[in-house]
């Protein structure tokens, strides 16, 4: 197994000159530096991250592959987007769920950038159907849903964000238990850290231990969606 030592500051000069010549001409001029800066380190991450994810639970994944793996593509989709650059300057990490196909499956998140870095957990943008389960899942389980969120190693880790509805969705109405959670588009949880912790070759640990911490609230999204944890 390879090691890992860290994302060094040879992996933020990268990210930083590229957020400075984010076109075509440079990537590829550039494109030894990441290899060696940015694709290696990141691969070694997800290699060294892969036991440590199946202590939580066996049901996510580590891949390090180049393509189709955990890492995610550095080439931007600008189809419909303004913004026209095209590569993202950071690195996006992903160890999702095996039923999950893309970023809305259950997953952990790691990002990367020289102006901030950090975790996530939980689903971005579920569809339909399986955001319809979580909400009717907290209405009828208020309890199940309190103890996820709101136990001290959670709540002293990480912060609950993503976007929401104003108003309640059909189907419930203001005496909805945790209706401020209900009406919510995204159900994912972050949690800060340094680049310099991101430095440090006791990083995975690091990572490791902040996700397990997320296990409450990933078994329950996870019992909603129907899919193992």
């Amino acid at each position: 197994m390879p090691e890992f030592g860290g994302f060094g500051p040879v992996t933020v000069k990268y990210l930083e000159d590229l957020e400075d010549n984010n076109n075509r001409d440079w990537f590829k001029a550039n494109k030894h530096r990441y290899d060696s800066d940015v694709l290696q380190p990141a691969l070694d991450f997800i290699t060294v991250m892969g036991p440590r994810i199946e202590k939580i639970s066996e049901y996510f994944t580590a891949i390090p592959k180049r393509n189709r793996g955990s890492l995610m593509r550095v080439y931007r989709d600008t189809r419909f987007s303004k913004d026209k650059t095209p590569y993202k300057t950071n690195i996006g990490i992903q160890f999702r769920h095996e039923r999950g196909k893309d970023v809305h499956a259950p997953g952990y998140y790691l990002h990367i950038e020289s102006t901030g870095c950090f975790l996530g957990v939980g689903m971005w943008h579920p569809e339909s159907g399986v955001l319809r389960a979580i909400r009717e899942r907290i209405a009828t389980k208020p309890d199940d849903w309190r103890r996820a969120v709101a136990t001290r190693s959670f709540a002293n880790t990480f912060t609950l964000g993503g976007d929401s509805l104003k108003r309640p969705p059909r189907g419930f109405n203001e005496a909805t238990p945790h209706l401020d959670d209900v009406k919510r588009k995204d159900f994912v949880a972050v949690c800060d850290f340094s680049i310099d912790d991101a430095a440090s070759a006791k990083f995975a640990d690091q990572v490791a231990t902040r996700f397990a911490k997320a296990t409450p609230l990933m078994r329950f999204l996870c019992a909603a969606a129907e899919v193992e944890f």
